[in-house]
């Protein structure tokens, strides 16, 4: 993947458009947005919550650097997919999110709309990453025919995946 924008990956300065070293990049980024998304996810539906100020602040700043970080390694048009996995990725979260409180016996409906914010950030963060990563590992970033092909099958399979769990919680 080329960069968009001059970057600094483990010690070493990348210009923009050079390749970046993808070994480093996905995996520092999965493990690291996880997390910041579990302890998110914690604080926003754990017994004892911090104040919304604090959990918007905690998770504001971190969601804020991602996005940097997006932009410069992605580029605009990346991060606008970003927008329309958000808006595929809603009901993806509010089922998976749903089903995940259900293992503690508690729903959505039983937090503030607001307290919902940071995990539901952070959840269409990390959905972009992996879009990502399925466009690198089939090569497709370079080759628009078989990017058109693989970011079709993205929506179908997370569609199908996100209606089932509806279906089935």
């Amino acid at each position: 993947m080329k960069l968009k924008s001059a970057i600094k990956v483990g010690g070493k300065q990348y210009a923009a458009g050079e390749r970046a070293p993808m070994l480093f990049i996905y995996p520092f980024f999965l493990f690291h947005m996880a997390m910041f998304g579990l302890s998110g996810f914690l604080m926003a539906y754990g017994s004892d919550s911090p104040d919304l100020a604090f959990l918007y602040m905690h998770g504001g700043i971190a969601i804020t650097v991602y996005m940097l970080f997006y932009l410069a390694i992605f580029g605009v048009d990346e991060v606008k997919w970003m927008l329309i996995n958000a808006g595929l990725g809603l009901l993806g979260i509010w089922a998976e999110i749903d089903i995940i409180l259900g293992w503690f016996d508690k729903s959505l409906a039983d937090f503030s709309p607001w307290v919902h914010v940071t995990p539901f950030l952070y959840y269409v963060l990390y959905t972009f990453l992996l879009r990502q990563l399925v466009v690198d590992i089939t090569g497709s970033r370079e080759n628009p025919a078989r990017k058109r092909v693989v970011e079709i099958g993205y929506v179908v399979a997370s569609l199908m995946l996100y209606v089932s769990l509806l279906l089935l919680h």
